[in-house]
């Protein structure tokens, strides 16, 4: 009795062969082949969402300035932030850069920021105005 079960389990295989392996390490090639440029994409469209919520901000900032402000505002990036006529309105994010002029005008106001890191928000940037909201343009 003990001989029959010593014979089978000698008998039987234990282990992969070459040619598992190598089917596994081919899927998994195929797989992150696909994976990383995918990857890489998003975070282009986190950049470029980054560079959309921040201009956003300050568009929105600068029209609820208009209701009761009656001066021009100016519109500033300082290393801790964005700031609309010497307020801080919020923090700026990673690589987002003001384009805009510095002093804006009631009648035909336009903010802009690019972001080198992103895809769309690279060239030309994302602005937002009174009159067209947020577009993937740069302020005319």
């Amino acid at each position: 009795m003990l001989t029959r079960i010593n014979r089978k389990a000698q008998e039987k295989d234990s282990g992969f062969t070459l040619i598992e392996l190598l089917v596994v390490i081919i899927i998994i090639g195929i797989l992150s082949a696909i994976a990383i440029p995918l990857f890489l994409n998003q975070q282009k469209k986190a950049q470029d969402s980054a560079a959309k919520a921040d201009v956003a901000v300050i568009g929105k900032e600068i029209a609820t300035y208009w209701v009761d402000g009656t001066t021009d505002p100016t519109v500033e990036q300082k290393p801790d932030g964005y700031y609309v006529a010497g307020t801080k309105i919020g923090n700026a994010s990673a690589n987002v850069t003001l384009t805009t002029p510095k002093t804006l005008s009631k009648t035909a106001w336009c903010v802009a920021v690019t972001n080198a890191e992103g895809d769309k928000s690279k060239t030309p940037g994302f602005s937002y105005s009174a009159a067209e909201g947020l577009q993937n343009k740069a302020c005319p």
